[in-house]
């Protein structure tokens, strides 16, 4: 089961997607599926068609794992 992740990155926007478990502080990338923004609108720095992404631990500030509840509440309105 993944679990939904608000990934907060060093000088950049915060980055909303799945991680396939609790990240592992060992490991020298943490892996992303699903990446999007928290208003649910494209990455910038990713192509639109990317679906899983490895980010460098040294790039990230802190991980927020969230209930699945909560997963609705983290993306915010986007108006058109």
């Amino acid at each position: 089961m993944r679990l939904s992740a608000i990934i907060q990155m060093l000088e950049e926007d915060s980055i909303l997607g799945e991680l396939d478990g609790p990240p592992n502080p060992a490991a020298h990338f943490i892996t992303v599926h699903n990446p999007r923004r928290r208003d649910g609108r494209a990455v910038t720095v990713f192509e639109a068609n990317v679906e899983t992404v490895l980010i460098a631990w040294h790039r990230v500030g802190v991980v927020q794992l969230l209930p699945q509840a909560e997963v609705e509440k983290a993306i915010g309105f986007v108006r058109e």
